[in-house]
C-alpha cells in the first residue's frame, strides 16, 4: 500500500513541478527532487524514467553540487518575483481573490527556495 501512495504522491510532485516551469512562483526543484525520492522508495523504473526525462537536468544539477548555489537562488526567486508581480498587477483585476492566491504562491515559492532548498557551492 505504501509503494501505491508513494507513486501517486510522486506523480503529483512531477506533475507539480512541470507547472512550476511556467507558473510563477511555484518551484520546479523542490517538487521534482520530492519526486525522484518519491520514486526511489517505489519504483526504480519511474526513477530511472524521471531521471532521463528533461527533469532529470534538475535533480542531476542539483546532486552534482549539494544544492542550489546562491546566484541560481537569487536568479530562481527574481525571475518568480517579477512575474508574479507582473502576474497580480498587470493581468489580474484589482480585488479578486485570485490576486492574492497568486501573490500568496509566489512568496511560498521564493521562501521555499530561499530557506528550504540548501545553498552548493559555485562550481569552477
Amino acid at each position: 500500500m505504501k509503494k501505491y501512495l508513494y507513486i501517486a504522491l510522486g506523480l503529483m510532485a512531477v506533475g507539480l513541478g512541470t507547472l512550476g516551469v511556467v507558473v510563477p512562483g511555484l518551484p520546479t526543484t523542490p517538487f521534482v527532487l520530492l519526486a525522484s525520492w518519491l520514486f526511489y522508495r517505489s519504483s526504480p523504473r519511474l526513477q530511472q524514467w524521471l531521471l532521463a526525462s528533461w527533469l532529470g537536468k534538475y535533480i542531476r544539477g542539483y546532486q552534482r553540487r549539494g544544492g542550489m548555489t546562491v546566484a541560481q537562488k537569487a536568479g530562481a526567486v527574481g525571475i518568480m518575483a517579477t512575474m508574479v508581480l507582473l502576474s497580480a498587477f498587470v493581468f489580474i483585476p484589482a480585488g479578486s481573490m485570485a490576486r492574492i492566491i497568486v501573490l500568496v504562491a509566489g512568496a511560498v515559492g521564493a521562501l521555499t527556495v530561499i530557506f528550504l532548498v540548501p545553498n552548493a557551492k559555485d562550481e569552477d
